[in-house]
């Protein structure tokens, strides 16, 4: 198989190349499992992590609004597409025609490229619930209603991904997903980025500032879970998707308040206490648009599962990110 991730050399990107190399296998168009041969990570920015060796990568330093660029590196024989590449929620806010040429009509250059191959390569499109906006309890009947160019840019991308998929361009599904805790590396320009930053840096021996109030609640899911479930979501037969290839990934929902006692449990008075709290209004009024809660029964019947506790989040990024140590 020739597989392609666009965001390839990012968190999500990298973490799912890993876990793909590992397997050295995935559900081909075919519906069967099939042997990984190729394996593409197109990135606009170099890799800020070694990548991995393995002679099957190919690193490509390329941009997706670029059309010509994507159709190159997808080529004819793409069998399956993993696009991730994005501008993150609080960049696209605050940078509308940015926004818009990357997460729509990149996304676009993607689709086109992936339509003028031969076969039909599935495609998985990363969606937010960030297309859900003024709702605190979703179920997958929740009408897409954003509140932000991110979510307007995601909401449109899903349409076009059932568009194609109709018209047997590609097998298209997307998958929304909750904010991702805990990230590893540097803050991004994401406005739930401080979700993961009070739990990182306090456990690097970091101080940090967390934006909103303790009773603000979080939908939260892991890097561990978000990649199984891209897994999980390519893997899954069309017929059980059926036209809506749209699907919404559960979450846990904690307090802040309820995230820092866990990390007070896990590591300590001293590591929690390097956080402080210094009220942001612009965050805190974005993250008030978010959903809370998430009940998603689709994601459920396909078998894709959430953590089971902000323990459980907190201690997969000790054990994955810090080798399972923690800072003074």
């Amino acid at each position: 198989m020739k597989v392609v991730i666009t965001g390839g050399t990012g968190m999500l990107g990298r973490r799912l190349a890993l876990r793909l190399l590992a397997a050295d296998e995935l559900v081909g168009p075919s519906g069967q499992a099939e042997a990984l041969e190729r394996l593409f990570l197109v990135d606009a920015f170099a890799p800020a992590e070694p990548p991995p060796e393995d002679p099957r990568v190919e690193i490509v330093t390329a941009n997706i609004c670029d059309p010509a660029v994507v159709r190159r590196v997808i080529g004819d024989s793409v069998d399956s597409v993993f696009h991730f590449a994005a501008v993150v929620s609080g960049g696209a806010e605050a940078d509308f025609d940015l926004g818009y040429q990357v997460n729509l009509d990149g996304a676009r250059n993607v689709f086109e490229a992936c339509r003028a191959s031969a076969g039909t390569p599935r495609v998985v499109f990363t969606s937010s619930l960030a297309v859900y906006g003024g709702f605190r309890d979703i179920v997958d009947d929740t009408p897409l209603t954003p509140q932000t160019s991110y979510g307007a840019q995601k909401a449109t991308g899903e349409l076009m991904v059932n568009d194609y998929s109709r018209k047997g361009f590609f097998d298209g599904r997307s998958l929304r997903l909750p904010t991702i805790v805990v990230r590893p590396g540097k803050p991004n320009k994401a406005a739930s980025g401080f979700a993961s930053s009070i739990l990182r840096e306090p456990l690097q021996g970091d101080t940090v500032n967390c934006p909103v109030s303790a009773e603000t609640r979080m939908l939260i899911l892991s890097p561990r879970r978000a990649v199984q479930a891209f897994i999980d979501i390519h893997n899954a037969d069309a017929e059980q998707l059926g036209f809506q290839r749209g699907v919404m990934m559960n979450g846990i929902s904690p307090t802040i308040g309820e995230i820092v006692a866990a990390l007070r449990e896990i590591a300590g008075a001293r590591v929690a206490e390097r956080i402080s709290w210094q009220p942001d209004a612009q965050i805190q009024g974005m993250v008030d648009n978010w959903p809370w809660f998430a009940t998603g029964a689709r994601a459920r019947g396909l078998g894709f599962e959430p953590d089971g506790s902000i323990e459980e989040v907190i201690q997969s990024f000790i054990d994955d990110e810090l080798g399972g140590q923690i800072a003074g």
